[in-house]
């Protein structure tokens, strides 16, 4: 196991954009308490894609090289700007990147991280990124070794990137993310699903999911209405919009988070331009990546969603910070005839108890499909 400080010292970086990883919590606990997100050493930026970009934008203005962290369900955003911009055959850009591997084989782990774990290393290799995995095992004197080759690869203008196992890096000190927003996100579930009964439901990745499911389970009802969307982060919305326009007929609910808006926003103005009538998207906003333990997104500083909704072409727009607010907006979307946005601010945190669904995704897409041909789509 390796102390975070000590790797960032062996590295000799001080510029790292990423996306949160609850694998990476040690370095982005250290990178928060050491820099917080100051634009000059720290950012936490929208995508990973996005954080290649950014990244090879400082190294052309410093001639620095650049750390990119990410979970590996983040690969997939990083191929175009790894292939296409910073290759050796292109411009040849130097960055490297740290991926937390979720899904490492003989962890048990969720199932929309299994296929992902197996190909992690598989997708770097085909990059022709040289990478070292890091596990609990890893020591400063074998870091040492490796790092003789890696650098050469950085001097050359090449990437490398770090796999990092569980229990591999350590920080000692806990921080804590919290805002001062009072309504909890499992409340406001929970009043949606008293609204929205057996309609439609389209929930985001992490914790929103799991908290719908538990309280459909608490209340004895269906989940056959519910689509969850465990992995591919940011597109519930798109995946609510898809059925939207095949089921005319009902209404179709997605509970969106802000982490997940921001990292696929492109989303808002394709729904803005078709503007289905049906459709009533709920945006959970507590500033942070809550589900890999709490780091802020830019949402936190005062991005205004339901601006950016209402730019985009939906119609009816609200943001409620009060139970009774959420209840009066709820209320007029029984009235609403067109596209409709709820923006609610939320605090940070869950149970500590809060279970995972017990069904798995493919009976969860099964259900979810028999119940909408059974309504007749």
């Amino acid at each position: 196991m390796l102390l975070v400080e000590k790797f960032i010292s062996m590295l000799a970086v001080d510029f790292f954009v990423g996306v949160p990883d609850s694998k990476l919590k040690p370095l982005v606990n250290y990178l928060m308490d050491k820099y917080g997100v100051d634009n000059k050493h720290h950012l936490i930026a929208a995508n990973e894609g996005n954080c290649v970009a950014i990244a090879a934008g400082y190294y052309l203005a410093t001639g620095k090289i650049p750390l990119v962290y990410l979970q590996n369900s983040g690969e997939g955003n990083v191929i175009n700007p790894i292939a296409s911009l910073i290759s050796p055959d292109v411009y040849n850009i130097p960055v490297i990147f740290v991926i937390g591997w979720r899904g490492e084989d003989g962890i048990k782990d969720e199932p929309q991280h299994k296929f992902q774990g197996k190909i992690t290393k598989d997708l770097i290799d085909l990059m022709q990124i040289k990478n070292v995995t890091l596990t609990e095992n890893t020591t400063e004197e074998t870091l040492e070794e490796d790092l003789k080759e890696l650098k050469k690869e950085l001097e050359e203008g090449r990437s490398i990137a770090f796999l990092v196992k569980e229990k591999a890096l350590k920080f000692e000190k806990n921080i804590e993310y919290k805002n001062n927003n009072k309504l909890k996100r499992e409340e406001i579930i929970e009043k949606i699903v008293e609204f929205a009964n057996e309609d439609i439901m389209v929930s985001t990745t992490g914790k929103a999911s799991r908290e719908l499911f538990e309280i459909r389970e608490n209340k004895n009802m269906s989940h056959n209405n519910d689509f969850l969307t465990v992995g591919s982060m940011g597109h519930s919305s798109s995946i609510a919009l898809g059925i939207a326009i095949s089921n005319e007929k009902e209404k179709i609910w997605c509970i969106d988070g802000d982490g997940a808006a921001i990292m696929h926003l492109g989303a808002l103005p394709v729904i803005g331009e078709v503007k289905p009538s049906n459709l009533i998207h709920v945006l959970i906003n507590n500033g942070a990546h809550e589900s890999v333990g709490g780091m802020p997104t830019v949402a936190k500083n005062g991005c205004e969603f339901s601006k950016i909704a209402k730019a985009c072409g939906y119609e009816y727009i609200y943001k409620v910070k009060t139970m009774w607010e959420l209840e009066e907006a709820l209320l007029q979307t029984k009235k609403n005839k067109g596209l409709t946005f709820i923006e609610v601010m939320s605090a940070i945190g869950a149970r500590s108890d809060l279970k995972r669904p017990t069904l798995t995704p493919i009976e969860n897409k099964q259900n979810f499909m028999d119940r909408l041909r059974r309504k007749g789509v």
